[in-house]
């Protein structure tokens, strides 16, 4: 079964070592609490707001030791009034056989307010 696995998070700033350093920070944690094996991962993609700009938050995802192979896109998050700033967002499609109701959507910094109900089921986890 493959399911799709949600993550997102902030930087304060639009430069390059926080845009990798966050990114960094929650493929970590999307992999350590759903136990992710690179080979099991379709692809991955990757969505930030209009105000960031200056590096690829993919370099990161592929640089991570055996992630070199796993297809990884980025993009441009729809801009809506209100929305979020700053914000990078991930969804990984992997092969799985935990139920859906048992997947860890992670959301770090600013973005916990995206999921409130996501995070609280995180957290309890």
């Amino acid at each position: 079964m493959m399911r799709g696995i949600r993550g997102a998070t902030t930087v304060s700033q639009n430069n390059s070592t926080e845009i990798y350093e966050k990114t960094s920070a929650l493929l970590e944690a999307l992999i350590e609490k759903n136990a992710i094996d690179p080979e099991d991962v379709a692809h991955v993609f990757v969505s930030v707001t209009d105000d960031i700009d200056q590096a690829f938050p993919a370099r990161p995802i592929r640089e991570k030791e055996g992630w070199m192979f796993v297809p990884v896109m980025c993009m441009k998050e729809i801009n809506v009034p209100n929305g979020l700033p700053l914000c990078i967002r991930l969804m990984l499609s992997v092969n799985t056989e935990q139920p859906q109701q048992e997947i860890i959507h992670v959301y770090q910094e600013q973005a916990v307010t995206l999921r409130p109900d996501l995070v609280e089921n995180a957290e309890g986890k």
